[in-house]
């Protein structure tokens, strides 16, 4: 039986999440079939109504424009940032990766690229509860128990749960890898261009752990 679980430690709002996408999608094609991989919600912007400060949409414009440079094949709709009032805050979105797995499990990575379509590809702010919902319905869950859950108790303690495991290791930056293995963790350095270092890099460690 593998004692080895991978965990995917994202934002559904980072754009550099959004850029991996493809490598990670690789990268589960090619692990063990019998590995667990498992999703946790980082929480990169707390929750606020204000409007995203010039500096912050500078900030973030400058990643967009990084991604677009070295990441071959990852294009953004520019038009967000005029037809929108940005707001810094992702955990709306995170909440709504949760909500979603709570309907049906599968819906959870099905959820994170609605989410990133949404807001990279169609100009939409996932900030707001409204986007968040359509996304829901757009993947087929009960848009009225959506909302509902999106705004819960449990969905919050679940949120808080899960940005306290992904702190716990050491992980304060997204995307992030981390491999569980005989219950130590293991840094998988992101690779956005080649999936195959970090197939590598995992074979390496469970092959190393596994002889000593």
């Amino acid at each position: 039986m593998r004692t080895s679980r991978i965990f995917y430690i994202h934002d559904p709002m980072c754009s550099w999440c959004y850029a991996f996408s493809q490598s990670w999608a690789a990268l589960q094609r090619d692990l063990p079939h019998d590995m667990d991989i498992v999703y946790l919600v980082g929480g990169l912007a707390p929750d606020t109504a204000e409007p995203m400060p010039p500096a912050t949409q500078k900030m973030v414009q400058q990643a967009w424009q990084r991604i677009e440079q070295t990441v071959p094949g990852v294009h953004f709709n520019w038009d967000f940032w005029s037809r929108n009032t940005p707001i810094r805050s992702t955990y709306p979105a995170c909440r709504a990766v949760l909500a979603a797995k709570k309907q049906r499990t599968e819906a959870e990575p099905e959820m994170i690229r609605a989410i990133q379509t949404a807001y990279y590809q169609q100009a939409k702010n996932p900030s707001l509860p409204e986007t968040l919902q359509a996304c829901a319905r757009e993947i087929g869950l009960d848009a009225d128990a959506f909302i509902e859950d999106l705004k819960s108790p449990a969905i919050e303690n679940e949120l808080q749960q899960q940005m306290q495991q992904a702190r716990s290791m050491e992980v304060y930056s997204y995307p992030s890898l981390r491999l569980v293995h005989n219950n130590n963790v293991y840094p998988i350095a992101i690779d956005y261009l080649d999936h195959r270092t970090m197939l590598s890099e995992i074979r390496a460690i469970e092959s190393v752990v596994s002889h000593t």
